[in-house]
């Protein structure tokens, strides 16, 4: 892999590849996360510098780049959230988070009714509770998004999720952090 010249033409994984098709596995957002792991270690041990150190400096810096390059979509596949907005991004509909926070309405209202819950927190029971309740929301909304990704192929349905997503993992952060507290 690793040894293997833009100008072979060989057939195998690129380093333009997109992550789906370096590990060689369906753009969807139900990954098998046992095969993800095991086609990242064994792309791992293709490409690792030591295999290429009697090919001289240039064969290791390009197992250098593949190695990186694998650890990066690895990373990516392996967070669902990392994996469903790369997903759309691929499908021509990036997230955008810092420069579109648009939101449904009833998400707002979802999201100031916790902060006010969250602010009118008594204990660490009144703490837990809400954090049953975002959790809950968190399974309908990962299962929402698995059904936009994988069943309807709807990026912007997707996008919505993803954006409420991470205001629901940072949100569960926070509640964890007043339990610690």
């Amino acid at each position: 892999m690793a040894s293997r010249s833009a100008s072979e033409g060989t057939a195998g994984p690129s380093l333009q590849d997109d992550d789906f098709a370096l590990f060689g596995l369906p753009r969807r957002f139900d990954l098998d996360r046992a095969l993800l792991d095991e086609r990242w270690k064994a792309l791992q041990r293709q490409a690792h510098p030591d295999r290429f150190a009697h090919q001289g400096a240039a064969a290791q810096r390009v197992a250098m780049q593949w190695s990186v390059r694998i650890n990066e979509a690895y990373h990516r596949l392996r967070d669902p959230l990392r994996r469903a907005a790369y997903w759309c991004e691929l499908h021509g509909v990036p997230v955008d988070a810092e420069s579109n926070t648009v939101m449904p309405a009833d998400f707002l209202l979802q999201q100031m009714q916790w902060r006010e819950a969250l602010d009118d927190a008594r204990d660490a029971a009144d703490i837990e509770a809400l954090l049953q309740t975002v959790e809950a929301q968190r399974r309908e909304r990962l299962a929402a998004l698995a059904d936009a990704i994988d069943q309807r192929q709807d990026a912007r349905a997707a996008v919505e999720q993803v954006r409420a997503l991470m205001f629901i993992e940072r949100f569960i952060d926070s509640l964890h952090a007043r339990l610690e507290h």
